[in-house]
């Protein structure tokens, strides 16, 4: 009698509704097919409107689960990229596939060139809920995974659904190792370059031209951090972008301004801190002042929400472990070292 049993292989098909389905489920070149094919160590063919997949039983369970919930996603119009298809693959090995449908479930605003924007992650589906229900919301995660896009996606939001008047957009002008006053033009020049990634998502999502005319009338404001103090700002949406840069000082003059019928969000990767050497952090500060205050949500995003490309998650990983290792930090040499 052998002493381990032979492994129970399965084999199943899954019908797609359409060849739009089956091409945006597929991938180019079957790129997200071979992705569910090696991450359940299965094999899939894809054969007209069917995917015929076999392999270990609980593999395929898995794999069919997968395909199943991309293929309800595009039936939904969701374009799936490889990013969706890893994480609808990592939410499925840990028993949570069925949340996908929930994370896709909700346009936020649709940009000027068509395209849908919605949360793509559990975290970030958690961020933009906790937008719509409190007063002052603050997202601090690492870099790529949409706290200033989505939040700048709910602030247009808001603004087309009339539930604000005006959006305003600010940020900290934080001087790593050049100083302002060495910057061509005048003081709108020099302080545009630290607002530049505020532009760019406004350029994607409403385009140049409604941009301009927003800003124009007033309806849109861009400004550093520094333009925010002895104002009181009513009926308003205001995000506050690189709060890791903020003193706590300023972090409290910025909290201060929030007026009747506003909402503001606060954003930030507190491992990116560019404040002068001893400098506290005013986002380090207030995520622990304000985890009790009623009408404030603290969400914090990690590495699984990355949405850019997936080495960004890797680097993001080889970070904190180097980091929580202790390993100490390297310093730049010194002229006599360099020569």
């Amino acid at each position: 009698m052998q002493a381990l049993e032979a492994e129970v292989v399965a084999s199943r098909r899954i019908a797609l509704g359409s060849n739009d389905e089956a091409l945006n489920l597929l991938g180019r070149f079957d790129q997200h097919l071979r992705t569910i094919e090696n991450s359940f160590h299965i094999t899939a063919i894809p054969r007209g409107n069917e995917i015929q997949i076999s392999g270990p039983a609980a593999e395929v369970d898995e794999a069919e689960q997968v395909i199943t919930t991309l293929a309800d996603l595009s039936r939904g119009g969701v374009q799936l990229s490889h990013q969706e298809v890893r994480y609808a693959i990592r939410l499925v090995k840990e028993g949570r596939g069925k949340e996908l449908a929930e994370v896709f479930s909700e346009t936020l605003v649709v940009t000027v060139r068509g395209k849908a924007i919605k949360p793509k992650t559990i975290g970030q589906k958690e961020y933009t809920d906790a937008i719509k229900r409190n007063g002052l919301t603050l997202g601090i995660g690492p870099a790529g995974t949409g706290k200033t896009y989505l939040a700048m996606a709910m602030a247009i939001q808001s603004f087309k659904n009339k539930e604000v008047s005006r959006i305003i957009l600010t940020r900290p002008a934080v001087e790593a190792g050049e100083k302002l006053g060495f910057l061509p033009g005048d003081l709108q020049d020099k302080v545009d370059p630290y607002l530049r990634p505020l532009y760019d998502a406004l350029f994607d999502i409403l385009g140049v031209e409604t941009f301009q005319k927003y800003m124009e009338r007033g309806l849109i404001e861009v400004a550093p951090l520094a333009y925010m103090r002895g104002r009181t700002l009513d009926d308003s949406f205001i995000i506050l972008d690189e709060a890791q840069n903020t003193t706590p000082e300023q972090m409290k003059m910025f909290l201060t301004r929030l007026g009747f019928g506003s909402k503001a969000v606060v954003t930030g990767d507190i491992t990116q801190i560019d404040l002068p050497r001893g400098q506290s952090s005013g986002l380090a500060q207030a995520r622990d002042v304000l985890k009790d205050v009623p009408g404030v949500a603290i969400v914090q995003l990690s590495e699984r929400d990355v949405v850019r490309h997936e080495l960004v998650q890797r680097i993001i990983l080889a970070y904190e472990k180097y980091e929580k290792a202790g390993s100490p930090a390297v310093e730049s040499p010194s002229p006599t070292e360099r020569s």
